[in-house]
């Protein structure tokens, strides 16, 4: 994937900056796993995983975590 999609961090609001946490774990699965068809084929193997559903929540917190940073927690003056 090549295409430029991410210009900035800097989110508006906290849940603009939590949607984005999701975009970029998404994205990284994506350039991890390009083929879509392995990725729905693989889908069944975790959706019923309570590990696999907390390891991917702690992507999605991680990736927040830095974007809330990157905003200095949403903090106004």
């Amino acid at each position: 994937m090549t295409d430029t999609w991410l210009n900035t961090l800097i989110t508006d609001t906290p849940q603009a900056g939590f949607e984005l946490a999701i975009t970029l774990s998404r994205r990284g699965v994506k350039y991890t796993q390009p083929d879509t068809a392995v990725l729905k084929k693989l889908r069944p193997a975790y959706a019923d995983s309570a590990d696999g559903l907390t390891a991917a929540s702690q992507v999605v917190a991680i990736n927040f975590q830095t974007i809330a940073a990157a905003n200095n927690y949403w903090r106004t003056a």
